[in-house]
């Protein structure tokens, strides 16, 4: 472990080869506890890859990630400790109730009865389901899904919380909701906060700074006052149309 000062997470000349195809090519950026920094990018842009390898999910090529101090190859298993992770596509036991769910997941992480119990309860309030974590998963609509699952990934209080387009296919509604507690939760507990999504509004209401990435290489970042200033435009996503053009 090395001396990181306030950094959260520092990726260092990270690339990923499949192949001939450079998945990611020399990025570089850096994370600051408490923050919540976006990373934005078109398809295939090695977001969700890089995503995936600060999770410790994916080996890279050549370069370094490091997430408050530890190696996410070197020390995989303390950087698991301290992060939690909701894939785009993450499910959940169909067959569970929510609370059931919830109490599953749970059982990996606390360390004592009274400590589940508090995660449980954290989940229920972060969800909203209310009564309808008595149902079982399959009959949530994915706006309630997603709910259950940034309950799970938030309950447990991680240093990190990794976040791969938290609201992506969400209706107006949960979007909100979600991104209400994702900002509030921050402020409360102090989680940094690593997201992706191709959502600029909520980009820009959530993310004190964010990254370009094109062609797996940071092309642009900065806070999103500063990026519309300076590239003229009265969104995020004038700015990103205007550099996705550039570069």
């Amino acid at each position: 472990m090395r001396s990181t000062s306030n950094l959260a997470v520092e990726v260092d000349n990270l690339k990923k080869y499949y192949g001939r195809i450079k998945a990611l090519d020399g990025l570089n950026f850096k994370v600051y506890e408490r923050e919540i920094y976006g990373l934005i990018g078109p398809n295939g842009a090695g977001k969700t890859t890089t995503l995936r390898i600060i999770a410790t999910l994916l080996q890279p090529t050549s370069g370094h990630v490091y997430v408050f101090g530890h190696d996410v190859v070197e020390e995989a298993a303390e950087v698991r400790k301290i992060i939690s992770y909701l894939p785009e596509e993450a499910g959940a036991y169909k067959n569970l109730s929510g609370l059931e769910y919830l109490h599953f997941m749970a059982s990996f992480y606390s360390k004592s009865k009274d400590e589940l119990k508090i995660m449980v309860e954290e989940a229920v309030k972060i969800s909203g389901l209310n009564e309808r974590l008595k149902d079982k998963v399959k009959t949530y609509s994915k706006g309630m899904k997603r709910r259950l699952l940034i309950a799970r990934t938030l309950m447990v209080h991680p240093k990190l919380a990794i976040l791969d387009e938290p609201t992506s296919g969400l209706d107006v509604i949960h979007a909100y909701y979600l991104r209400r507690i994702i900002k509030e939760y921050v402020k409360t507990y102090g989680v940094t906060v690593l997201l992706s999504s191709h959502n600029m509004l909520e980009v820009e209401y959530l993310c004190d700074r964010v990254a370009l990435i094109h062609k797996g290489k940071l092309v642009l970042e900065g806070f999103p006052s500063e990026l519309k200033s300076k590239y003229e435009a009265s969104n995020l996503e004038e700015v990103f149309a205007k550099v996705t053009q550039i570069v």
